[in-house]
């Protein structure tokens, strides 16, 4: 196992598996008294029962992969309790969830962030799947909380790393994938700037994405833009991840508004 390091911009990976179990209890929270039967506003293909399903079977899946050293995606049937519990009960639901999350981070915890395993992305090891489902559960956190009428709320250096990998998987998007959307994220000269306005100085918690002829690149940091999206952090997240309206309250909108249209718009994963 390698000593637990943490790349710029990224946590530790033993506070990643922190994360996955802290995050999915948070969202168990919301389930208490719910009705699983209500439509995810942001997801609305879905009931809040699918949601938590698909989060849920998400972690057991990553913990089959891990736990198996995968070389190759696994089929789905080939993973113990992938489907969800049989009961209606919220509250078995949730339990299956904490579940899950306990045993997947548990996994990921012996297995270091370092080893090997197969994945979709541009790194095939144990961290980024520590980081993915932490990430995965932060925002599927939201879409409960928003389908309870639940207060969410995201530690600073969680939700700026949500930003920071959702910026990494768009671009990876784009360069993998002609036919996904986020290939027409170019255009040399507009720029879009995210400015968390409550974020500590040190966390840096400000980015400037530019679009180019053959795309576009990011990096953090304080630039004037095409056009700027400011608030609360958490509501800057929830307004790049489309989990909230642009004309909400948290969040105001500086410059051609258009431009970051097109990009909430065309910004795809999957």
């Amino acid at each position: 196992m390698t000593t637990d390091t943490a790349a710029p911009g990224q946590l530790t990976h033993d506070r990643y598996c922190d994360e996955v179990v802290a995050q999915s209890a948070l969202l168990a929270g919301h389930l208490a008294g719910a009705d699983l039967t209500a439509t995810v506003p942001t997801c609305p293909d879905w009931t809040l029962r699918d949601l938590v399903v698909h989060l849920g079977g998400a972690h057991r899946w990553v913990g089959t992969i891990v736990r198996t050293g995968a070389t190759e995606a696994v089929r789905d049937e080939k993973v113990p309790g992938f489907g969800g519990p049989d009961s209606d009960d919220p509250d078995a639901l949730a339990a299956w969830l904490v579940e899950g999350a306990e045993l997947t981070a548990r996994t990921l915890r012996a297995a270091g962030p370092d080893t090997p395993v197969w994945s979709w992305s541009w790194q095939h090891t144990t961290g980024f799947w520590a980081r993915r489902m932490t990430q995965e559960t932060v925002i599927h956190r939201a879409d409960a909380a928003l389908t309870a009428k639940s207060a969410y709320e995201v530690a600073p250096e969680l939700a700026a790393d949500a930003i920071d990998e959702w910026l990494q998987i768009v671009a990876y998007a784009q360069r993998s994938d002609p036919s996904d959307s986020a290939a027409e994220l170019r255009g040399a000269g507009r720029s879009l700037h995210l400015h968390a306005t409550d974020a500590r100085p040190e966390l840096n918690a400000e980015w400037l994405v530019e679009l180019g002829e053959d795309g576009f690149t990011w990096r953090r940091g304080h630039e004037k833009a095409t056009v700027a999206l400011r608030g609360p952090l958490t509501d800057v997240l929830l307004a790049f991840y489309r989990r909230a309206p642009l004309d909400g309250a948290g969040v105001e909108v500086l410059g051609e508004r258009e431009l970051l249209d097109f990009w909430l718009e065309r910004a795809t994963f999957g």
